[in-house]
């Protein structure tokens, strides 16, 4: 069976972000649909001695409505890596991997980026490895493949060969299951339990971008990772 997942790319994604990719034989960014600004594209939260904290990546919407994922710039402007290392340095500052996996992620992350969505592909390739999450990646904007919602996403699925189609439980809500079943396509709903790890800073804190359980576990975070 040939599974296959679609999703936006986001930045330092969430553990069932990883979830949906370690369960496909094929990932897909979905990275050429309307940029959401109000969605988790440019941000992700970490925990911190005062309690969650945002990580944001400033972009430029002004006078930009309608752009998609892969036409979303950096806002240079905003010199935002100043603070943002420095954040995600002391917050982790007394996890057990910081020193085995930061020199590496901070290097990344100060490359000269122009858009979001190559800063966001990169930095997911790189949590990949460190997962041991070696799935194969394709971009939605090299397939050439148009269609409404549902039609448009049965049909990247039909171009690779899909047997399953793994959705995130958010798209019942407007996904067209029996479109994918008369095409001999079988919709599967992602069922992700969080796993609960040793963190630091207090009461465990779920939904935090995948770096939280990366520098507080180190190679062990992909068996916590796939163990759910």
């Amino acid at each position: 069976m040939k599974t296959v997942v679609i999703l936006q790319p986001g930045y330092l994604p969430w553990l069932g972000f990883f979830d949906q990719m370690n369960k496909a034989n094929v990932f897909v960014y979905y990275d050429d649909v309307p940029y959401d600004k109000h969605g988790w594209r440019n941000r992700n939260r970490i925990k911190s001695s005062s309690g969650v904290q945002w990580l944001t990546v400033p972009v430029l919407t002004k006078g930009r409505f309608g752009q998609l994922n892969n036409e979303v710039e950096i806002d240079q402007q905003k010199y935002w890596l100043r603070k943002q290392l420095p954040t995600i340095k002391q917050c982790y500052a007394k996890s057990p991997f910081i020193k085995e996996y930061f020199s590496e992620f901070e290097e990344l992350l100060q490359q000269d980026w122009k858009y979001l969505v190559d800063l966001d592909i990169c930095m997911v390739e790189l949590l990949c490895r460190w997962l041991n999450i070696k799935t194969e990646i394709v971009r939605s904007s090299t397939l050439n493949i148009h269609g409404d919602r549902s039609e448009r996403l049965l049909k990247i699925c039909q171009h690779l060969k899909a047997d399953q189609y793994l959705s995130g439980v958010a798209a019942n809500n407007y996904l067209n299951v029996d479109m994918f079943n008369n095409n001999g396509i079988n919709v599967l709903w992602q069922n992700f339990k969080h796993p609960v790890y040793t963190q630091l800073h207090g009461d465990f804190e779920s939904y935090l971008s995948a770096i939280d359980l990366i520098f507080n576990h180190g190679p062990e975070s992909s068996k916590l990772l796939k163990g759910n």
